[in-house]
């Protein structure tokens, strides 16, 4: 090897060990998490996305999803009906009036709720998209009425409700 090929092979290691020393060291959230401009278009991405408004928004499936947002999140008095009883879609704006985002995080971090709302699914969100879910839930004004109580099993509704209870053919 000539001068000028090792005068080459050391600058060359000298960059590449630089290289090394330039890593960033970024601290990791608890899991993969959405990014988004603001916490508030992160917040309605994940609505959109999670299928809240398909029980937290009246006639938001039966409409194809063009309700406006105004209507989002106020709850319904549509009850789902089945082994556990009848549950209805609480009027998230009412709930996180009532609350602060700490709470909101503990709440869905550790709520074992009726069905159908999936429970497992929302305690596995990273605390961030929880934030985010709060802060854009708190960023719509305050309307809609609460939900009705949840009712137990073998009590009928006296509100409109969809039967969840499975149906065995022929049994």
């Amino acid at each position: 090897m000539t001068g000028r090929h090792l005068i080459m092979a050391g600058a060359c290691a000298l960059a590449l060990g630089s290289c090394d020393q330039a890593r960033v060291n970024v601290t990791t959230s608890d899991g993969p998490q959405v990014v988004a401009a603001t916490d508030i278009e992160a917040g309605r991405y994940l609505v959109r996305v999670g299928g809240c408004n398909d029980c937290h928004t009246p006639g938001y499936p039966q409409g194809g999803g063009k309700t406006p947002e105004s209507e989002w999140l106020k709850g319904s008095g549509m009850g789902f009906m089945g082994p556990w009883g009848t549950s209805y879609p609480h009027n998230l704006r009412r709930t996180v009036a009532g609350m602060t985002e700490d709470a909101w995080v503990e709440m869905l971090s550790t709520r074992e709720g009726l069905p159908p709302m999936p429970w497992p699914s929302v305690r596995a969100m990273a605390d961030a998209d929880k934030r985010a879910l709060y802060r854009y839930i708190k960023s719509l004004p305050l309307e809609g009425d609460p939900a009705p109580t949840a009712l137990p099993p073998g009590q009928t509704p006296t509100t409109p409700y969809e039967n969840m209870a499975p149906v065995i053919p022929g049994a």
